[in-house]
């Protein structure tokens, strides 16, 4: 027997409430019933949605990151500067400060996990083009280990944003980015 059809405003309401919960107080603090009380909502209707809170805030974080732009800057190292700015942009914001609560409650919700894996990956074509650019101009080799180069560059990013607590400052995402740079035209191919 078929439920109620799903009510499209309610779920993008959800959504917004979430966010909103989120950059306001953080993830610690989010919870489902809150979430449906911002929403004007009952907490049943978040239930019916999501079973867990890794879950909501997942797909909230897909709705409502901005999009990590590709720009074609005609270098590999101006690229990667672009592309770090915009991943700092992101992590400038409070959510951040509870992904590791986030990543903890995704090693028990394999539902959530994936949806995060699936988040990720998408948010890392604007690199994985630069790099495709950059083999094609000759700037490195097409052996390159593109997870490595990710891991080179959100590795710093996260340890400088969430264990030290510290700004994303254009000093350091210039630096970053040089050093990555550094790293792939070395004049061997990177390898794990």
């Amino acid at each position: 027997m078929a439920g109620r059809p799903r009510n499209p405003e309610l779920e993008k309401r959800l959504l917004q409430a979430t966010w909103e919960l989120l950059t306001e107080r953080g993830y610690d603090a989010l919870t489902l019933a809150e979430v449906a009380n911002h929403a004007g909502a009952h907490r049943t209707d978040v239930y019916r949605r999501w079973s867990s809170k890794a879950q909501l805030v997942v797909d909230t974080l897909s709705e409502h990151l901005p999009p990590i732009v590709t720009r074609d800057t005609g270098s590999l190292q101006s690229d990667l500067r672009s592309i770090l700015a915009a991943f700092a942009e992101s992590w400038s914001a409070p959510w951040i400060d509870g992904v590791v609560a986030l990543s903890a409650d995704l090693q028990h919700d394999a539902d959530a996990e994936l949806a995060f894996r699936r988040m990720a990956e998408g948010r890392g074509d604007a690199l994985r083009n630069a790099l495709d650019r950059a083999i094609a101009r000759g700037e490195i080799a097409a052996t390159t280990d593109r997870g490595l180069v990710g891991d080179l560059i959100e590795g710093p990013l996260m340890h400088r944003r969430i264990a030290g607590r510290q700004s994303l400052s254009p000093e350091f995402l210039d630096t970053l980015a040089a050093v990555v740079h550094q790293v792939l035209t070395a004049g061997s191919s990177v390898k794990r």
